[in-house]
């Protein structure tokens, strides 16, 4: 068995297009010994868009971009780059490698060529699963330091090497190999095949997967309940209460408190005041803590914050 880390950098990329300036690999035994390492240059035949991941400009790639003008364009390079990824007892590895495998897919449906056919798998999702963590992607200049390994981000061949040596670490710390850290966290490959790319999956993921449903599902549940009592009590409120003028405004969990949230919000009814969904229209906004946007929202906007045990505490002592 070898390991194959690839990273590609393009001159742009759109929703549709992904012209390819740059095919670097790593290839290692499965004890992360150097076999081969080389940056394939190509010519992207198109004018260089570079963007960030937020897709802001701004991104310095460290190369000459005249230089790519002498290479050719990427049909040249794709029956070696196919034999690499395609080749017998090979796992192919990435970083973020969902967007590497969709340029590749782009790329030879630009140049009408036939599609790549390989498992693939993803050192960030490799990550995701051992911090069991699903909700955010971690950049590879994040992993690196926090394993130890230094790199030249934006060059191919070096990112390359990094994912590398970022695996390597990730192992060491967990103590398995590759194949092991898959089955110790039931990590499933990706795959191209006929055009058509399939995402790793992994026992933990279906897990945040199903968990996020049912939050999702409980949090849609409540707001249902609670805006039911609000529309049902808002237009019935006392005319010239204490709380007249006053508009109310709460933080989603505290709204999803359906017991607590319908209770108060029906006091605020009994004294005169009102209540908006919308942060920004409110003078009076009631959270458990500071913090978040629809506080920011608020505050920006002239409300006051009243914590939510400081209203519960008023209303125990009525």
């Amino acid at each position: 068995m070898k390991y194959v880390f690839f990273d590609i950098e393009c001159a742009c990329v759109f929703k549709n297009v992904a012209k390819m300036c740059a095919f670097g690999y790593v290839v290692t035994d499965e004890n992360f010994n150097l076999l081969a390492r080389e940056d394939i240059l190509m010519n992207p035949r198109g004018k260089f868009h570079l963007t960030d991941r937020k897709g802001k400009e701004g991104l310095v790639l460290p190369y000459e971009y005249e230089d790519f003008k002498k290479y050719p364009p990427f049909p040249a390079a794709y029956r070696k780059i196919k034999n690499l990824l395609e080749g017998k007892d090979t796992l192919v590895l990435g970083h973020a490698t969902l967007n590497d495998v969709n340029y590749l897919n782009l790329e030879t449906k630009r140049y009408k060529l036939p599609s790549f056919r390989f498992d693939w798998l993803d050192t960030q999702f490799f990550w995701m699963n051992t911090e069991n963590s699903y909700d955010r992607q971690v950049g590879l200049g994040v992993m690196a330091e926090a394993l130890g390994v230094e790199f030249v981000p934006h060059r191919a061949v070096d990112d390359a090497y990094a994912t590398m040596r970022v695996c390597e670490a990730l192992c060491k710390r967990e103590n398995t190999t590759v194949t092991e850290l898959m089955q110790k966290y039931g990590i499933r490959a990706g795959r191209i095949e006929s055009y058509r790319i399939r995402q790793p999956r992994s026992e933990g993921l279906e897990r945040y997967y199903a968990e996020r449903d049912e939050q999702r599902e409980a949090h849609a549940k409540a707001h249902e309940a609670f805006y039911r009592v609000v529309n049902k009590h808002m237009n019935r409120r006392k005319k010239g209460g204490k709380l007249e003028g006053k508009v109310f405004c709460f933080s989603k969990d505290v709204e999803d408190e359906v017991e607590t949230s319908t209770k108060i919000v029906k006091a605020i009814f009994e004294a005169g005041g009102r209540y908006t969904s919308h942060p920004g229209e409110c003078n009076v906004y009631i959270a458990r803590t500071r913090g978040g946007s629809r506080y920011e929202n608020a505050v920006r906007c002239g409300a006051a914050f009243v914590p939510l045990d400081t209203v519960e505490a008023a209303m125990a002592e009525e």
